[in-house]
């Protein structure tokens, strides 16, 4: 199995702690370091929910967080408190506090204390990554607005060719889920979408189409919940570990709200899970290569992900601006994919801190 070299960029929310988690713990993946970025709740508090995840899903000691963009390149600023709660983790129990020392110590810093933001970040590990084309590439690997990386795709075009691939969890086949059209990551910042889908890289997207498919029925929330569950009557089993908990609260916060909000009865989506799954295991994936691109201006449409289903426009074999530019997913081996998710935890399990008794 091939080692995959990955930076992640969240905004923690429920999905992105499920997809930390996984980050941290599926064995080909080397996560390099990630980054926050504003969008289901303020970059204040996706900075310290990021940093929480990593000290309570056993990410190795190097793996830190980079804090990034506080706001969308040319919009006004959108968070998503239904959803998530105010602070992106609502109902979320057993985390550490964001002050305490193990999770500061998450966070990355120069010699004189201050914090290395999310883009020097990302660029300085690709760089060390990359060693001028003698070392490998990283897939960059986005679950939320995609400011920070169409910021470091602006500021650091030199290092395009250290991008193995970008991997987003956003957009939509022709549905929304915070318009009639927009997917809430692509709509937060449409034009660094756009940035991205120009880019001279690879591009792969993962939409709702898909990940609304990857639900967290009452059956494997038991398993998330318990190694050897007994469900009864949709009882759900009893958490057998601290860590278990924290993931089935994260769960069980994210099925209420989608419940209430979009009338999700069977479970929660696990959007962003998805995306990292993809990286680690791109062959559980039915994907196609189309020509997509953001709708910007729309008075109905603004951040709705046109995929060029018919082949209207004409594009040549690059990535990027002028080419067929993203490889779209169109379906997920659903029951794959939760058998990788129920491994990490596991693993997860294995080494948390949050099991260690106090």
């Amino acid at each position: 199995m091939t080692l995959k070299l990955v930076w992640l960029d969240v905004d923690p929310g429920h999905d992105d702690a499920a997809a930390l988690m996984m980050a941290c713990q599926l064995e080909n993946i080397k996560l390099l370091g990630v980054s926050s970025v504003h969008g289901n709740a303020s970059a204040e508090y996706t900075a310290k929910n990021t940093a929480r995840c990593l000290h309570a899903f056993a990410a190795p000691s190097d793996v830190l967080v980079y804090p990034g963009a506080c706001k969308p390149l040319l919009r006004p600023t959108k968070h998503d408190p239904e959803i998530h709660g105010e602070d992106g983790l609502g109902g979320v129990v057993g985390l550490p506090s964001a002050d305490s020392p193990e999770v500061q110590a998450r966070f990355a810093r120069k010699v004189d204390g201050s914090l290395i933001h999310a883009i020097e970040g990302m660029a300085t590990a690709i760089k060390d990554a990359w060693r001028n084309g003698t070392g490998h590439q990283v897939s960059v690997v986005s679950s939320g607005p995609m400011t920070n990386i169409a910021l470091f795709v602006s500021v650091y075009p030199h290092l395009m060719e250290a991008v193995e691939q970008f991997v987003f969890m956003g957009g939509g086949v022709g549905v929304g889920n915070r318009s009639a059209v927009a997917e809430f990551n692509i709509m937060c910042d449409p034009e660094a979408a756009q940035i991205v889908f120009d880019a001279p890289v690879k591009t792969v997207m993962i939409p709702i189409n898909v990940t609304h498919t990857a639900i967290v029925t009452s059956a494997i929330h038991s398993r998330l919940r318990s190694p050897h569950p007994h469900l009864l009557d949709d009882v759900l089993a009893h958490p057998s570990t601290n860590l278990r908990n924290t993931l089935s609260s994260v769960i069980s916060f994210f099925a209420g709200t989608y419940k209430s909000t979009f009338g999700f009865d069977q479970g929660p989506p696990l959007h962003d899970a998805l995306a990292i799954a993809y990286v680690s295991h791109p062959e559980l994936f039915e994907a196609q290569r189309f020509r997509v691109d953001v709708e910007l201006h729309g008075k109905h449409t603004a951040g709705e992900t046109v995929i060029d289903v018919w082949n209207y426009r004409q594009c040549d074999d690059s990535w990027g601006a002028n080419g067929k530019n993203c490889v779209v997913a169109q379906s997920v081996q659903v029951g794959q994919f939760f058998e990788l998710l129920l491994n990490c935890v596991s693993r997860c399990d294995a080494i948390s801190p949050l099991n260690v008794q106090q």
